[in-house]
């Protein structure tokens, strides 16, 4: 059963103890709100300011468990204020399983990702699945938190969309399919053979021979280069460095994409931070 109003004063308390420039945001110079806005809340949270405003009102339905972990996600809760707040809504926190299958993103990794607005990064799990990017990593490598199913994993896509593969430059494609293969296989090993990683695995192994034959290579440890080479439909070749901060404990990794300053693909970062909200025609 839900506690209307016990999840009322959580809502609001977790909102008023976050700052801007906790989740990214100026804080400008006439801000007399002691933490975060409800309609800011409601924006992170990807709702209504209705919808949430409702919520802290001890009012409306009973938010679903999908919403719910928006809230959380959207209020940086930690993962013991997450499962709270489910069982204030009346619902049972998702399991939390130590097989690297949460999807919840600390609230440290979501900080350092909030205060990289200028910087193409992106927070993925250990299968690909990108979670969160900042607005010049979707214009780096387009909106990749928009697929759904097993395609959510690059790796999936790389063996089965022939279009995943338009941004890495010709020359990485043998390597990546490499890489790909020998990284599922480490996670197969690792998780199990009820894991979601053994069944994107057979997955592949039923619709792609080219990953067929990379994965009988059996090939370990192929590690991601530090450099990267993309090929971008604006500004054309880039190589960025890319570096990793991972968290193990809900192996999530946050990829920060960098170019040497004065370098041509440093300009061209700067070129693609102003074009890149725009459309492709």
């Amino acid at each position: 059963m839900i506690d209307r109003a016990g999840l009322a004063e959580f809502l609001r308390s977790r909102r008023e103890a976050l700052q801007p420039e906790d989740v990214g945001l100026p804080r400008g110079p006439r801000r007399r709100t002691s933490g975060l806005r409800r309609e800011e809340v409601a924006a992170l949270c990807h709702m209504s300011t209705d919808y949430y405003s409702r919520l802290e009102r001890e009012r409306g339905p009973q938010p679903s468990g999908q919403m719910l972990a928006s809230i959380a996600q959207g209020l940086h809760l930690s993962l013991d204020e997450r499962d709270h707040l489910f069982r204030l809504a009346g619902h049972q926190p998702p399991t939390r399983g130590g097989g690297g299958t949460t999807e919840h993103i600390s609230p440290g990794l979501l900080r350092v990702l909030d205060r990289l607005t200028d910087t193409p990064a992106e927070i993925v799990t250990e299968l690909g699945e990108t979670l969160r990017q900042t607005p010049l990593g979707v214009a780096l490598t387009g909106d990749t938190t928009r697929f759904t199913g097993p395609a959510r994993s690059s790796g999936y896509r790389w063996f089965t969309d022939p279009s995943a593969r338009d941004r890495y430059a010709p020359q990485e494609h043998p390597f990546l399919t490499r890489m790909y293969a020998s990284g599922l296989r480490q996670i197969v090993t690792l998780r199990g053979p009820d894991s979601r990683a053994a069944r994107l695995a057979d997955l592949l192994l039923a619709s792609s021979e080219e990953f067929r034959r990379a994965w009988d290579n059996y090939e370990i440890g192929v590690r991601p280069h530090d450099v990267k080479h993309f090929v971008h439909p604006q500004v054309g070749a880039l190589e960025l460095t890319c570096q990793q901060l991972v968290d193990p404990g809900q192996a999530h990794s946050l990829l920060v994409y960098t170019a040497v300053p004065g370098s041509e693909s440093h300009d061209k970062l700067h070129l693609l931070s102003v074009i890149g909200a725009q459309p492709l025609r």
